[in-house]
Formats: structure tokens, sequence, C-alpha cells
């Protein structure tokens, strides 16, 4: 069977689907939601990211979707400013942020219009097919089955795919939990979109206006479930670590506030993202931390280098003159060789990522450092922030060579 199942339709999975379909593949694209609302999605950009997204031929389609441009970022300590980096840093294109959700739906309605692309909303996949010890299609909760010559697992964090195929994660212990609140956001952030990251009292959080107007404050745990301070509420645990402008738009919309959602951090790294007729793509593969957004960013490049190779070896056994698709033992040095091309850059952001949640809990567990930085703020503050800048670049920008010239189409 010539199809592909791609199953989980998020940022990895559809933006597979719609690249392979647009190249004239048959894909049936699998999705156990019927709809991409959710408590929480990433809607952080990076360059990297948007790299991805135009590489695709999808900049046209972002450009009408709705967006906040990220304009700076700023760093605060005990309450005074220590420096605020402008955006872009370096990059062609900002950070910036765009509803999740609204590119998902984009793509989808897309995808959805190409005659070679079959969708399979609100079916979640219940097991593997095998043909000997080759995966050979999925079967659906309500009893279907679907034949195909690759599964692709892009299903998430908690992957029945991966499960289900026997490969597994290594997980790294988790360095963080994160909070998520939001509220009407205050007209100093409207105006000027930063970035703020709060840093005081041992505590670490952050402030930034998403694109669909509203505050999203994150609180950071470091020892998942650790409580407030007996009587304090969550609006007077931010104000203490905030600017005074921000802490009194905080006390004045209290009763607007809505939250937590937690987001639980698991960070790991699937030795083996492939066996024969299975492919692991995106969290499936490779969960990220959520410092500077790069479960997306780096799902979108998996895609990105996943369907070039995929489109190229289809190509070159249609040009071969065969009907079917490709001969299983080029299938899997295919898979093998997508692992290999994703596997340096994932490692990578996930060491840098390590390194700065390790730096975070340094300053926020050292009272000294932290006021000794925060009344030097006028003289620290421009070595703080070229340095600062320089351990950003390639958490943006992500690894040089990473993704592929040119798209095939």
């Amino acid at each position: 069977m010539n199809r592909l199942i791609v199953v989980g339709a998020g940022p990895a999975g559809l933006s597979l689907a719609l690249q392979l379909a647009e190249a004239g593949l048959p894909v049936s694209l699998v999705e156990a939601s019927t709809s991409f609302s959710r408590q929480f999605r990433g809607d952080g950009l990076m360059p990297s990211g948007l790299e991805a997204l135009a590489q695709m031929g999808l900049w046209t389609l972002l450009q009408e979707l709705p967006q906040r441009p990220l304009e700076s970022w700023s760093i605060w300590l005990e309450g005074r400013e220590l420096f605020q980096a402008e955006e872009p840093m370096g990059a062609l294109q900002p950070c910036r942020l765009v509803s999740q959700a609204a590119l998902l739906e984009a793509m989808l309605q897309r995808a959805v219009a190409l005659p070679n692309l079959r969708w399979y909303p609100g079916q979640a996949v219940r097991d593997l097919l095998h043909s000997g010890d080759r995966i050979s299609g999925v079967t659906l909760a309500n009893g279907q089955t679907l034949a195909g010559s690759l599964v692709v697992g892009a299903d998430g964090r908690q992957s029945l795919v991966r499960q289900r195929a026997g490969l597994h994660l290594q997980t790294s212990s988790p360095e963080i939990d994160v909070l998520w609140f939001r509220m009407p956001a205050p007209p100093r952030l409207l105006l000027h979109n930063c970035f703020l990251t709060l840093v005081a009292g041992g505590h670490i959080a952050s402030a930034f206006v998403a694109p669909n107007g509203e505050l999203q404050l994150g609180w950071v745990q470091q020892h998942p479930g650790e409580p407030l301070a007996p009587g304090e509420s969550w609006v007077e645990a931010f104000a203490a670590l905030a600017p005074a402008w921000l802490a009194e738009h905080l006390r004045a919309q209290a009763p607007a506030l809505q939250g937590p959602i937690r987001l639980g951090v698991q960070v790991g790294l699937a030795p083996r993202w492939h066996r024969p007729g299975l492919l692991l793509l995106g969290d499936a593969a490779h969960p990220m931390s959520p410092i500077r957004a790069q479960g997306i960013n780096m799902a979108l490049r998996d895609s990105c280098v996943a369907a070039r190779e995929l489109i190229s070896l289809w190509r070159a056994n249609t040009a071969a003159g065969a009907h079917a698709a490709p001969g299983a033992a080029a299938l899997d040095r295919t898979l093998e060789r997508i692992q290999a091309l994703r596997q340096p850059e994932i490692r990578a952001m996930q060491r840098l990522q390590r390194a700065e949640a390790r730096q975070g809990h340094l300053i926020a567990s050292q009272p000294l450092l932290r006021h000794a930085l925060a009344s030097m703020a006028f003289a620290a503050g421009p070595l703080a922030c070229w340095s600062w800048i320089r351990r950003q670049q390639p958490l943006r920008l992500g690894l040089s060579g990473s993704l592929p010239s040119a798209v095939l189409r």
C-alpha cells in the first residue's frame, strides 16, 4: 500500500501531511481530537520556526493570521530592570506570537482541499498493524484499519504510537513545572509587547501579551506542588515580583485572573525514532522544555526535513518506473537518515534549555547575587544583556545547516 499515515495533527504531523499531500503523495491524517482548542498551546514562533514555515511555502498563509510580534525581552530582579533586549536581536525576523490553534486550522483547511489527503478527525489510534517485523498501518478506536507503507507518529508527549511500537524515551529529571494564568492586559504591554522575566524572593515568573490580547502570566515551580505562603493569593505572589506599574495592574484586575493551568514538564529524547515502517517526530520523539517555545519550532523543523527526505524517496521510486511504495530497505534507510539529520539540533536545543534553566535557578536561589545585580543594574546591565543575547541566538535561530535549502514540491 502506497499510502502514508500521519498520526497527530499538531505542528509536526499536520505540517508534514500538508507538505506530502502538496507533493502529490497519498496521505491519511488521523487526529484523536475534533478541534484544535486546548487549554494551553505554545504560540511563540522563533526565527527558526519562521524559517521552517517559509521553507514549506506557508509564509503567505502565516501573514494572514492574527499575530502579535514580540518587541523586546526584559529581565527584572527584585523589582528593578536589569536590562531590556530589543527584537529581532540580529535575526531577519522578530519572534512572533501566533495562535497555534489558528495556524493549525489554516494548514488543515489547505490540506483537506487536496484530493490525495484523507482526514480522520476525532479518531484515536488504538493499535498498530504488523506485517512480519514491519509496521503496516493502524487500527482506530472505532475498529477501522488503515494500511500504509509508513506510519508517522506525531501524537505528542504521551505518544501511543511510540508506546505501541516498543520505542521509549530517555527522560531527564523535570527541572520545572509552569503554572499559567491569564487576565486583561495592561495598556503598556499592548503598546509595546515585551516578554518580562521576573525574579525575586527565590521565585521566577513571566508576563507577556498573547496573540488574543490577553496578559499571560507564568509561574515557575522549581519544586512541583510547591505551595504559596499562608494567606497569599496568586495576584499578590506575582505582584511581589513585578515592577510597580505591573503590580498595580495585577491588583486592579485581580477578579479577572483565570488559572492556573499546570504545564508539567517532561523532557526526553527517544534513542531510536524509527523501526521498520514507522517514524516518530516532534514531541513523540523528543518532548521539549517550554523554555523559548522550542516544542513548536523544533516540530516544524522536524517536518520540514522529513518531508524533503520522504518526497525525494517517493519521487526517485516513481522516476524508476515503479508504481508501488519504495522498497522496504530504501524506506528504512530514509527513516534512519531523518533521525540522523534532526537529532543533533534536538540534542543541542535541549542542552541549551537545561543551561538556561540552571542559570535561572542559580539566580533565583542566590539572594546576595540577585540583590547585587539589581543594585548595580546601571553598570552590570549592558554586560548581562550582551551575554544573554549571545546565549539566546542558537535557541532563536536553531542549529546552522539543520534545514534543507529548499523543499521539494
